[in-house]
């Protein structure tokens, strides 16, 4: 016998005067559904002011939206299956992301290399579903005392920074300025969009960050850190925030 991890769709229904109107499908890891939305509709730009979010009574996997913002909404619905797998899960450039999010500022003063170094083994420790099933992504806030605020895990890595938006919306903590996301694995482009439209300023990776990732981190003045671990990791933008403020914005070890 062995733990899997579960994978099911999760549907978003958009009602208007028509009717019901598939707003998007996720591929995702039950269980906090309604952050998993808030955080989506949040990084996709589409978040409305007025809204009411529920279940389906019958089928836990349907949620449903009302809002007087449909149209809008409507104009930008995906009609299509999100992938639990990481790729391009909302804007489809740096430009685009341009369009519709401004640089997050930062407000927690100059970081400590090794504290970020060591944020993942902290990661780790809120990651009870990949101990079973080794399955699972895991994506977390910390501030720069070391509080955690949030943790979450998912199938897919950009799903669990979506539930930590998600919480930071439901919480009205959103933006984050004085917050360091961490996510379990590589950080690609769609996880500094995310961090960027939740205004969050410093992304901290186990893996590898991809050249697109880099590009938009420039771009944004997004501190993006990768291969965190054993005491070492890689600095691929914003090195000034770290503590002396002496490194230079291109992959350097720290």
């Amino acid at each position: 016998m062995d733990a899997v991890a579960v994978e099911e769709p999760l549907e978003l229904r958009l009602h208007t005067p028509d009717g019901p109107l598939p707003l998007g499908v996720l591929m995702r890891t039950p269980g906090h559904d309604r952050e998993l939305l808030l955080g989506w509709l949040v990084s996709e730009g589409l978040l409305p002011d007025d809204l009411k979010l529920h279940p389906d009574a019958e089928n836990p996997n349907v949620w449903h939206l009302h809002t007087p913002d449909f149209a809008r909404l409507a104009a930008g619905a995906r009609l299509a299956v999100s992938s639990s797998a990481c790729g391009v899960c909302g804007s489809g450039s740096v430009e685009r992301l341009m369009a519709r999010a401004s640089p997050p500022s930062w407000v927690g003063g100059p970081l400590d290399a090794a504290w970020l170094a060591g944020l993942p083994e902290a990661l780790a420790a809120a990651q009870p579903g990949f101990a079973a099933t080794g399955g699972l992504h895991g994506a977390a806030l910390f501030t720069p005392d070391g509080t955690r605020l949030a943790a979450f895990e998912d199938v897919g890595r950009h799903n669990a920074v979506d539930k930590l938006v998600g919480w930071a919306q439901a919480q009205r903590r959103l933006p984050l300025p004085d917050a360091v996301l961490v996510v379990s694995s590589r950080a690609g482009f769609e996880i500094v969009q995310k961090a960027v439209t939740a205004g969050i300023a410093v992304v901290v990776a186990v893996g590898a960050a991809t050249s697109l990732a880099v590009d938009t981190a420039a771009a944004f003045g997004v501190t993006l850190c990768g291969f965190a671990r054993e005491g070492r990791l890689t600095v691929y933008a914003g090195a000034g925030r770290l503590g002396g403020g002496s490194h230079e914005d291109s992959p350097a070890d720290a």
